[in-house]
This record gives structure tokens, sequence and C-alpha cells, in this order.
């Protein structure tokens, strides 16, 4: 027999109607029974696969704007989070996140090893795909915080720090927000697909971990250049597709809402390139692909947490102002002293917060939130808190990974390239080594 937890565990599941009452977009309760609807289903499990390309499609994003001698080992700390991520999502962060039973803060370990899902429905799902769905969530976070640290992480320390932050900064924050015992739940944030909880969540901690790592070799005076362009094209293709099933899987069902989500995250990113190759264009005389890539990247960012909440016309504002403010900035980077290198925390971090606020204010094309004021207050509580909660948690993590192992490469490794030292392996059999520098793959 088929049962479902008496309460809806995510804001999102407000999309079910009419399984579930709402306010401001959050379902706070069942009014009936639901029953397994088999096109929900299978629109799911697309969905599901289809954010499980999206962290390959980062690894190629990433792996383009890196270096040559550092290739693999860019594209394995995303590779790398979704075995890592996958199984600690099983153990205990779904759990942490979304078990009944919980406080305002975080839930307990009633579902760890996914104990108690068999047979139960989530809304009109099978319990195991949307837990599925969420493991695709919680793996790409991770991965999208490598590129503030790329080319001098030690590769152990990252899986150290990511499992670590995974289960105890990001499942908390996905409580908070996604489920119904969540305090921002019930305050009434609104975060369709993960604004807050994953992309301000990554920027920040992106910028906290490039501050306690220190910058790289040369940096700001050496210039980083990506070394395959087309590799970053690539990936910014497989992760417009993916977001596709991010943003519109949200709804967790093949209805209106999800159509909206879908429509929406076609036209924020469209608006958010053209932005960019604007801007870019004005500055520094012509646009590039590099700056297409990245706009429509920004434009994903910051339409996640609004896509069902504001009109496909407001999504252009959002895209727009998105892409002008993650702009501003990249170009204002060399001024901070946190060798953020690829860019995390301006396009991650900005274009979140960006979006959390836009999604705020523009709610009421769709007659989503509550009154303009009141909703702005509550987004803005949401933006902070997570700010904090992941910039403290993130700067702790990684003290405490320090006392186990280095943090950095040495210098020598950095130099040469990681990909050799850390995998036994190069991206470019015929590539020349490092900046010039002889191969070291040596100790400390």
């Amino acid at each position: 027999m088929l049962t479902t937890p008496t309460r809806t565990p995510r804001a999102r599941l407000g999309a079910l109607l009419p399984l579930a009452v709402t306010l401001g977009g959050a379902a706070f309760a069942q009014t009936e029974a639901p029953k397994l609807d088999t096109g929900d289903t299978a629109w799911m499990i697309v969905a599901s696969a289809m954010v499980l390309l999206m962290t390959p499609g980062l690894a190629f994003f990433y792996g383009g704007l890196s270096r040559t001698q550092s290739v693999l080992n860019t594209m394995m700390m995303s590779v790398v989070c979704i075995g890592l991520v996958g199984v600690l999502w099983m153990l205990g962060g779904y759990s942490i996140a979304f078990a009944p039973g919980g406080n305002a803060f975080f839930s307990g370990l009633s579902n760890a090893g996914f104990s108690g899902l068999a047979g139960q429905l989530t809304g009109t799902i099978p319990s195991y795909i949307f837990a599925a769905f969420q493991a695709m969530f919680a793996i790409i976070a991770v991965a999208l915080i490598s590129g503030a640290v790329i080319e001098r992480m030690r590769f152990g320390a990252f899986v150290l720090f990511g499992g670590l932050w995974s289960l105890l900064i990001y499942a908390p924050l996905a409580h908070w927000v996604w489920n119904a015992d969540g305090w921002l739940f019930k305050m009434g944030a609104l975060d369709f697909a993960g604004g807050t909880v994953i992309h301000i969540a990554a920027g920040v901690s992106g910028l906290v971990a490039a501050s306690v790592l220190g910058a790289r070799i040369g940096f700001p005076k050496t210039a980083h250049v990506p070394h395959n362009v087309p590799f970053v094209l690539l990936g910014a293709g497989l992760l417009w597709f993916g977001w596709m099933g991010f943003n519109a899987g949200s709804a967790l069902a093949a209805n209106q809402t999800a159509a909206l989500a879908f429509m929406t995250t076609l036209i924020a990113p469209a608006a958010a390139m053209l932005t960019w190759l604007g801007l870019e264009s004005v500055r520094n005389g012509k646009p590039t692909a590099v700056g297409a890539a990245t706009g429509l990247v920004v434009g994903l960012v910051a339409i996640t947490p609004a896509c069902a909440f504001v009109s496909p016309a407001a999504s252009v504002i959002v895209g727009v102002l998105g892409a002008a403010a993650s702009f501003a900035a990249v170009q204002m980077k060399n001024r901070v002293k946190a060798d953020d290198a690829l860019d995390v925390f301006a396009c991650h971090g900005v274009a979140g917060i960006v979006g959390a606020v836009l999604t705020g204010a523009l709610a009421f094309t769709t007659g989503s939130g509550k009154p303009w004021g009141e909703q702005m207050l509550i987004q803005l509580i949401g933006v902070v808190a997570a700010i904090v909660w992941t910039g403290l948690g993130t700067f702790i993590l990684l003290k405490l990974v320090g006392l186990v192992m280095p943090l950095r490469v040495p210098v020598g490794q950095e130099i040469a390239g990681i990909d050799i030292s850390a995998h036994s392996e190069q991206g470019y059999s015929d590539s020349e080594t490092g900046l010039g520098a002889p191969v070291f793959v040596g100790g400390d």
C-alpha cells in the first residue's frame, strides 16, 4: 500500500494543487491523500537525469576556463562530487534536510540510508524519485564551490571539505528553506529551485574558501586565461539543457507550474546573455564566446529562485539585472584580495542574491507571495541568513580540514600544474608543462 507524509517537504510543492493548501507558494498541508501519477513520475525521472548531466557540464565549463596543466584536476573536482555527495546524501544528507518530525533548523536521521522511503509518495511521485532529484541538487552545490579554489587546493582536502559541507552546511540550509518544519519555510521565503540554497551558498562558500587558501601564484599580475573556449561553450550548453530539468522539475509534476518555470528558464538566460555581450562590447570593444557562456549561466542562476513565481516578461528583468550585477562584480574582482579563480561568487553568489531579491519584488506578476513589502523583507532575511550560515560554516570547516592535512599543494606542483601530481594523468599528451617550469611531482 502506498502511503505519503502528512505534509509536503518543500516550499515548491505548493505547485501540486489541489493536493496542497498554499500560501505564497509554500505548501503547508495536504487536503487529501495523493495517488501515484505515472506522468508526473516519468517527468521527474527525466528531470533528475537532466540535473545529473549538469555536473559533468559544469566540469567542462570549469575545465575550459582553467590552465592546460590543471584541466583534469579541475574537472575531477566536479566529477568526484557525484560519487561523494551521492553516497552521503543517502547515508544522512537527505534525512537531515527532509525527514519528518524535525525542528526549525534540521531534521533527524529517521530517513538515514533512505530508510522508510520504500513504497511512499512525495506528492504524486515515489519518494525515492524525490530523494534522487534532491541528490542531484546537493551534488552540484558542492561542485560549484570548486571553481573558486582550482589550481591550488589539494584534491583530498577538497573531498573532505566537500563531504563535510554537504552534510553540515547544505543539508540544514535545505531544511530551513524547503522543509515544512524549516524556519524560513514557515516565514514564507520563496526559493523555487535553489537560488538561496544552492547558488548563494556556493558563491559565498567559494569566496570564503578562496580567502582562506590564498591567491594563486602570480595573481593578479599573471594572466590565467581559459585554455579551451569550446569546452566552456559545451559546458554552458549542457548546463542550460540540464537547468530546464533543474527548474521545471522543481514543480515535482508535469503541470502548468512546470511549464512556467520551463519558459522563464528559457527567457531569462537569453536576456542575460545579450546583456553580458552588450556590456562586454561597450567595455572591451568586442563580444566574446566566454562572455556569452558566462552571461547565460548568470541568467540561469538569477532566474532559479523566481522561475515559477514571475511572469515570462518579468523574467527578462531578472536576466538583465542579474547579468548587469554579476558583470560589475567581475570587473571589481581585482579590488578584492580573495582569488576566486572562476568568479564563483560574482556569478553564482551575486546573481543568486539578485535573483532572490527580485523574486520578492516581482512575485506579484503571478499573484505569488505575501504583500510586496512583507515578501521583500522575508527575502532579505533569507539572503542574510544564507550568507552568514554558509560563510561562517565554510571558514570553520576549512580550518578543521587544515588540521588534518594541508589545504594547498606545494609550490612546485602549483607552478607545474596539479594533474600529474594529483592524478598521474594529463589532459593532453602533447601539452607543455607549467609556466615554462620543469615538472615537479615531489612533496613539500
